[in-house]
C-alpha cells in the first residue's frame, strides 16, 4: 500500500466514520493528514445525518454522504424510508474509491464499506481489533482488503490517523489538526449568545456514572461569578438538571434546545469550556478554546485533549476531581 493509484491522478478516498459525535469528530484529523501528504485527494466522508453540520466545518471534505440510519430504523417498513435508503445506496456507488477507510469498526460502517466501489487495485482499509472498552465488531473485517492493527490503548484521535498513515504510506508525527475555522470576531451571532464572555457547562451526558455532582458545578459557577455560565442541554433530563444548576447560580442561563450547528457555536465561541467526556466538550477542545475536560468514569487516556496547551484534563475512571482543582485550571486558563 502507499502507492497513488492509477498514476498520477488524484486519490479518490471515502472515509465512513458515522456515530458518534465525539467520535466523528476524533476522525477530522485523519483529514488533514491526508491532504498534506496527498494535496489533491478527494475526500469524501459518509456520517450520520446529524452530524453533516459539523464535518462541513472542514473545508477538505469535498462531498458529505448522509446515513440515516438513527432515522431510518423507526421506520423501516414505510417505501418513503426504503426509497431513501436505495438513493444513499447509489449516492455511495457514484464514485469509485482508490482507498475507503472504515475507522469505527461494526458492521453497519463494514456493510457501507462492502457497498462502496473501488477502482482496480484500490483497497479497503480497517481496523485489525477494537481498543479497550470499544464497542469494536470482528465481523467488519469481512469487509476489508486490509485490517490495521493498532494498540488497544491507542487515543481515539491517533486510531485512524494511524489507519490511514499505514494504508497511504506516511508517518503521523505532527500534533492533530481538526481541520476547524477560526473564530473572526465579525461572524453574526445568535440571539441567545452573549455579548460580553462567557463559560460553557457541558453537563450533560448519556451515562449517569460519567458525570460530576450537581453541587459541583454549583459550587465552581459561584466561584467563577460574575461570568455568565449557559447550559446547553439535549433531553428532557438534561434540560432538568440544567434548570437545577441554575436555580442555583444567578450568574447561570438555561439555553434553549440547540441544533448541532448552533451547539458547534456555542462551543467555538466560549471564552471558558468546562464539560465531562462528551462530544461537545471535545467540540470545545478541538476548537482550541481554553478548555477543562472532566473525567469521572471513562478512562482518560482514551479521549483526553492533548494538542494543545489550552486544553486541561482532570480526573479519571473512578477518580473525578474536586472543585479546588476544576477552579484551579479554569483560573490558569482564564490567565
Amino acid at each position: 500500500m502507499g502507492a497513488q493509484a492509477g498514476g498520477k491522478r488524484p486519490l479518490n478516498i471515502l472515509l465512513v466514520r458515522v456515530s458518534s459525535l465525539g467520535d466523528v469528530l476524533h476522525n477530522l484529523p485523519m483529514v488533514a493528514d491526508i491532504a498534506r501528504h496527498y494535496p489533491d485527494a478527494n475526500i469524501d466522508w459518509v456520517v450520520e445525518e446529524g452530524y453533516v453540520s459539523l464535518v462541513r466545518l472542514n473545508a477538505r471534505v469535498r462531498t458529505i454522504i448522509p446515513f440515516a440510519l438513527r432515522r431510518w430504523r423507526k421506520s423501516l417498513g414505510k417505501p418513503e424510508t426504503r426509497a431513501e435508503i436505495r438513493a444513499f445506496f447509489r449516492t455511495l456507488r457514484q464514485q469509485q474509491y482508490d482507498y475507503v477507510f472504515d475507522t469505527q469498526g461494526l458492521l453497519k460502517t463494514g456493510i457501507i464499506m462492502g457497498a462502496a466501489r473501488i477502482v482496480k487495485g484500490g483497497h479497503k482499509v480497517g481496523l485489525a481489533n477494537g481498543s479497550e472498552g470499544s464497542g469494536y465488531e470482528g465481523i467488519s473485517r469481512w469487509f476489508h482488503t486490509d485490517s490495521i492493527p493498532t494498540d488497544p490503548r491507542t487515543h481515539a484521535v491517533a486510531r485512524g490517523r494511524i489507519v490511514a498513515g499505514a494504508a497511504l504510506g506516511y508517518p503521523v508525527d505532527t500534533p492533530a489538526d481538526f481541520g476547524l475555522p477560526a473564530v473572526s470576531p465579525d461572524e453574526p451571532k445568535p440571539d441567545w449568545m452573549p455579548a460580553t464572555p462567557y463559560a460553557v457547562y457541558f453537563h450533560g451526558t448519556a451515562r449517569d456514572a460519567k458525570k460530576w455532582a450537581p453541587q459541583n458545578w454549583i459550587e465552581l459557577g459561584r466561584q467563577l461569578a460574575p461570568m455568565p455560565i449557559l447550559l446547553p442541554w439535549g433531553s428532557d433530563k438534561e434540560k432538568a438538571e440544567a434548570e437545577h444548576l441554575a436555580a442555583g447560580l444567578p450568574n447561570a442561563r438555561v439555553l434553549p434546545k440547540l441544533p448541532m450547528a448552533d451547539a458547534t457555536l456555542l462551543a467555538r465561541h466560549a471564552a471558558l469550556a468546562i464539560g465531562v467526556d462528551t462530544g461537545l466538550t471535545h467540540i470545545a477542545a478541538a476548537f482550541t478554546v481554553p478548555t477543562v475536560e472532566i473525567y469521572a468514569d471513562s478512562p482518560r487516556w482514551k479521549t483526553e485533549g492533548n494538542w494543545s496547551p489550552k486544553i486541561i484534563n482532570l480526573g479519571d475512571r473512578g477518580a473525578p476531581p474536586s472543585v479546588a482543582e476544576v477552579l484551579a485550571a479554569a483560573r490558569t486558563l482564564l490567565g
